[in-house]
């Protein structure tokens, strides 16, 4: 479907606010739905207070046309439609961070592994998503490429390079990058756990403080 489990967004926007990318590659846009949340939390809350002017490349990657609307050519800056493989092959820029939210199953096995070397040579992690037990879906809203044809585990997942799994019944989340950026975002996630204990971030920031004060001695 033109769609993804809701169970996970709030996992996978947490992980993309850490990591904080300047560009994003949203391979198989569907409706636009991560395309809207990464526009609006690293864009609305930036603290420029500015709706118009937009600082972060998001672009999408969809091949069936028939699911594109305004909303697509509002929030994305570029929008390929075409088979993402053809789309890399073609793509001259880096970006900051792919995201391959519910699309892994719909690959063959081996289609998949060449798609995620791909992705890590043009990119400096990629954000995945991909159900534990796909069902058996067919062809959906007309569109032959919705059917399901693999199946991923964390052992296939991270076998590509450094990697972060993120807790989840229905689906591994998972960013693979590398050592130093997968390092860095397990830090950021831990010390965001850590601030949620009651107290905590209130000992935090009196620590803070009286680092500062030393300093400043």
């Amino acid at each position: 479907m033109p769609s993804s489990q809701h169970y996970h967004i709030s996992k996978i926007l947490n992980m993309i606010i850490h990591i904080n990318p300047m560009s994003v590659l949203d391979i198989g846009t569907g409706f636009g739905k991560y395309g809207v949340l990464c526009r609006e939390y690293l864009e609305l809350w930036d603290g420029r207070h500015n709706y118009s002017q937009f600082l972060r490349r998001i672009d999408g990657v969809e091949v069936f046309g028939d699911y594109i609307t305004p909303l697509h050519k509002f929030v994305y800056n570029n929008i390929y439609v075409n088979d993402i493989i053809e789309v890399l092959d073609k793509i001259e820029y880096r970006y900051d961070l792919v995201l391959l939210i519910d699309v892994l199953e719909h690959f063959e096995k081996d289609q998949g592994e060449n798609l995620l070397r791909k992705i890590l040579y043009m990119s400096d992690g990629v954000l995945i998503s991909t159900p534990k037990n796909p069902s058996k879906q067919k062809d959906a809203f007309n569109n032959v490429y919705e059917t399901h044809r693999s199946k991923w585990t964390k052992s296939d997942l991270s076998r590509f390079t450094s990697h972060l799994f993120v807790k989840d019944r229905v689906s591994p989340i998972a960013y693979l990058g590398n050592h130093e950026n997968v390092r860095k975002l397990k830090k950021k996630l831990l010390l965001n756990e850590v601030v949620k204990i009651p107290g905590m971030s209130f000992a935090i920031n009196r620590a803070a403080r009286s680092i500062k004060k030393l300093h400043a001695l």
